[in-house]
């Protein structure tokens, strides 16, 4: 399935392939997964999904907007939406990633809270079990790196996080290695509400191909820069031009704050910056199946996070 599907595309507001009785033979539905920043979501997405669909770093806070990844299970299309992390914001930006996650949470049909197993109910999780009580909101209990964790102590978390009184259902998985998934991915698909896909059958992801390349360039730049210089970067696609041999030639912007990062990024001769746009150019031709010339740039702007045209890029609210 993952070979055969497509990232990126634009809802199709109707089944793809099912017929015109599909309201009544299909389902489909929307799966917000929320959780303390480095729980597991976007790993635990893309194998739902069974593709790679958000990137994912073992840096917290990686991700930044809500992206939607497209799961078939028999006649039904599962809308995951991945969020971003949920913790105490300090900035504009992390302010309006939070309100992201939690409009996610509001339009789905079924709320998933993953909590990191090996870290327990810490700070951010209570967060956000206060917050959907407060909403009056049940959600689907999912406690994730169990292969970390031993038996005893994963049950004394799972009771203790039952006893908050607002999971109906609780399921023990690792994103990573796909263990319980299976499980979890049947019980999502049997309690979304009968109707027609939204998406083609072929979709994986409402990613549009420009977001997707910025998103695969900023997971590089997450993935091989140690400093705190991946927090205070943001990348935007400023050309996508088509080819008729099918290739793509993509121009990104990779903004930084000072001056100092700027020979961070860089690294000696340029070395840094084209093993970032190497490996970001090979993962986006091998979603996409197809030749990408990807160019990259550098540029200091000390305000990037004030600027609300790279917030509505990322599909965030700028006035949150």
């Amino acid at each position: 399935m993952a070979e055969t599907r497509k990232a990126g595309g634009e809802p199709s507001g109707k089944s793809a392939g099912q017929g015109g009785s599909a309201e009544t033979k299909t389902r489909c539905g929307f799966v917000a997964i929320l959780g303390a920043p480095n729980a597991g979501k976007s790993t635990l997405v893309n194998t739902l999904v069974g593709a790679k669909v958000s990137i994912v770093t073992p840096k917290p806070q990686t991700t930044r907007m809500r992206t939607i990844g497209i799961a078939i299970v028999g006649s039904t299309q599962l809308i995951l939406v991945d969020t971003p992390g949920i913790f105490a914001p300090r900035r504009r930006l992390d302010r309006a990633m939070i309100a992201a996650a939690w409009q996610g949470a509001r339009d789905a049909d079924v709320v998933c809270l993953l909590a990191d197993a090996a870290r327990g109910y810490d700070e951010d999780t209570r967060r956000i079990v206060a917050s959907l009580k407060e909403a009056g909101r049940k959600a689907v209990l999912v406690l994730n790196k169990i292969d970390r964790v031993k038996k005893p102590s994963l049950l004394a978390l799972a009771d203790e996080l039952n006893r908050e009184g607002i999971f109906t259902e609780s399921f023990m998985v690792s994103a990573l290695t796909g263990d319980g998934v299976g499980d979890l991915r049947a019980f999502l698909a049997d309690r979304m509400p009968r109707g027609p896909w939204l998406y083609p059958e072929d979709q994986l992801s409402d990613l549009p191909l420009r977001l997707l390349a910025a998103e695969l360039v900023r997971e590089q730049v997450f993935l091989q820069l140690r400093q705190e210089l991946p927090y205070a970067s943001a990348v935007d696609v400023e050309s996508w031009e088509e080819f008729e041999d099918g290739s793509a030639k993509v121009s990104a912007v990779i903004y930084v704050e000072r001056e100092g990062q700027r020979p961070i990024l860089l690294g000696k001769g340029g070395a840094r910056i084209k093993a970032i746009g190497l490996a970001a150019r090979e993962e986006l031709e091998r979603l996409l199946g197809r030749r990408v010339h990807l160019m990259l740039h550098v540029k200091v702007e000390e305000d990037w996070q004030e600027r609300p045209e790279l917030y509505r890029a990322l599909r965030l609210d700028f006035e949150v």
